[in-house]
C-alpha cells in the first residue's frame, strides 16, 4: 500500500505537532528536501514526535543530538552507530525529551501518541481516546 500526497509541504512555522512516521526510510534519508523540511519545522513546532525508525530521519535533520532516543527494536544498534551522538535506549516504549518524543514500533507509536494527548490535552482526554478505541493504554 502506498500513500500519495496531493501536495509538496512547504514549512510552516505554525505547527503544533509533526509527527515523523517510520517503515523503510532508507530512501527519505538520502533525500536532503525532505531532511532540510524537517529540520526547517523544529524551530516553529512545540513537539517534533517519530513512531519506529522515523528516528532516523530526525536524527539526520539533527534534532536528536545528545538525546535519549528509541526507535524499533530491530534498529537499535543501526540507529546508534549511524548517529554516535545519540543515546539510544532499548526496552523502551517511547521517550519523551519535552520538544522531541520518539517510540519504537506500531504499538509504542500508539502510546506515545496517547502520551502525546495526555500532556496537549490531559489525561481524560487520552483515557477517554484509548477506551474509544479499545487500546489497553498502560502510561
Amino acid at each position: 500500500m502506498k500513500v500519495l500526497p496531493d501536495c509538496v509541504l512547504t514549512p510552516s512555522a505554525d505547527l503544533d505537532v509533526l509527527l515523523v512516521p517510520g517503515g523503510d526510510v532508507t530512501a527519505i534519508l538520502k533525500n536532503d528536501a525532505v531532511i532540510e523540511w524537517i529540520a526547517a519545522q523544529s524551530s516553529g513546532t512545540a513537539i517534533m514526535a517519530s513512531v519506529c525508525t522515523g528516528a532516523f530521519l530526525l536524527a539526520k535533520a539533527g534534532l536528536l543530538k545528545g538525546l535519549d532516543v528509541t526507535t524499533h527494536w530491530e534498529d537499535l544498534e543501526e540507529l546508534q552507530t549511524a548517529f554516535p551522538s545519540l543515546n539510544v535506549k532499548p526496552g523502551v516504549a517511547w521517550i519523551d525529551c519535552g520538544k522531541v518524543v520518539t517510540s519504537g514500533g506500531i504499538s509504542a507509536g500508539i502510546d506515545m501518541s496517547l502520551h502525546l494527548v495526555e500532556r496537549l490535552a490531559g489525561r481524560p482526554l487520552a483515557d477517554a481516546t484509548a477506551r474509544q478505541m479499545e487500546y489497553r493504554w498502560l502510561p
